[in-house]
């Protein structure tokens, strides 16, 4: 049986009795009066795990009673709303260094704005120990600390980006046909020196292997990095990007429109990389969650 966690409603940003009545009243409307912790059985939307690092998946409302999506912030980050078996549902990203606990999900805007409370769970992710012949890439020359911090600050703009989108697809393909190796969440020890944990899922590939879109979208940006290689951005729309590097070459350009399964490069190992493979990280309102949780059930079916 799937557990729901409890779900409550508290005003914002209103006061007196005539805005709280009012605030009353539109909670009772239809347009909340189902909302529940939905467990991720639609076609579409990926896994429902409310861990640091996962997803939640909200339900928000029938969308015979509001034709119009709502729009709904976590945090600062807008989030995405998809449609699923007749609901709105808010998709939401969960960062890896979240506290469990009891969460916040802001619905609607200005007086009217709610607050929906949600449950995360906690999670322990496994250790990996990664041993770099080249120490360059982990005690940093001055240059090179310059270089990488430049690029950070650049990639956290990429990641924070949001396209207005009528539709986004999140029933995602594996980019590349190998052997899932190092996971989401991995606390990563480089040389032995702790480092930040594993934002992404690596793919053993050979150099030369097609790297493929993950889905549809549009192509928000390219680059040569000093920690991702080289690396390709899409942006399926929404708040939701995934992010393909080490790639030993990029076959498209920033604004091209890509398919999914379109080859986008080929794989590598440019960049701060052990040996040849695909680091694939998937980007929700600006936050780095476990990819896993957007194959489709085919795909997780022929995991190792």
């Amino acid at each position: 049986m799937t557990h729901l966690p409890n779900i409550t409603f508290s005003p914002r940003r209103a006061c007196g009795k005539n805005a709280r009545a009012s605030i009353q009243t539109t909670i009772s409307a239809a347009f909340f009066a189902l909302v529940a912790f939905m467990p991720g059985t639609g076609q579409a939307l990926p896994k429902a795990e409310p861990v640091p690092g996962g997803v939640a998946l909200i339900r928000l409302g029938e969308i015979s009673a509001h034709p119009k999506a709502p729009r709904a912030w976590f945090g600062e980050r807008q989030v995405l709303v998809a449609s699923d078996a007749g609901q709105w549902v808010a998709v939401v990203g969960l960062p890896l260094d979240l506290k469990t606990g009891s969460q916040e999900l802001l619905i609607g805007e200005g007086a009217t704005q709610k607050a929906l409370r949600f449950e995360v769970d906690d999670k322990r992710y496994p250790e990996q120990r990664i041993t770099l012949k080249d120490s360059s890439k982990v005690n940093l020359a001055p240059a090179d600390e310059e270089r990488a911090t430049r690029e950070i600050a650049a990639i956290q703009q990429l990641k924070r980006h949001w396209r207005d989108a009528a539709d986004t697809e999140t029933a995602f393909q594996l980019p590349a046909e190998g052997r899932l190796a190092s996971r989401f969440g991995l606390r990563r020890i480089f040389n032995g020196e702790a480092r930040a944990p594993h934002s992404g899922l690596d793919v053993a590939v050979p150099r030369g292997r097609p790297i493929k879109a993950a889905a549809q979208g549009k192509i928000l940006a390219t680059g040569d990095y000093f920690f991702n290689g080289k690396t390709v951005f899409i942006d399926h729309g929404n708040g939701l990007i995934s992010m393909y590097c080490h790639l030993d070459r990029i076959d498209v350009q920033s604004g091209d429109q890509v398919t999914q399964g379109q080859r986008v490069g080929l794989a590598g190992s440019t960049g701060r990389s052990s040996g040849p493979h695909l680091h694939w990280s998937v980007v929700l309102n600006g936050t780095m969650v476990d990819p896993e949780l957007f194959l489709v059930a085919e795909q997780k079916a022929k995991k190792p």
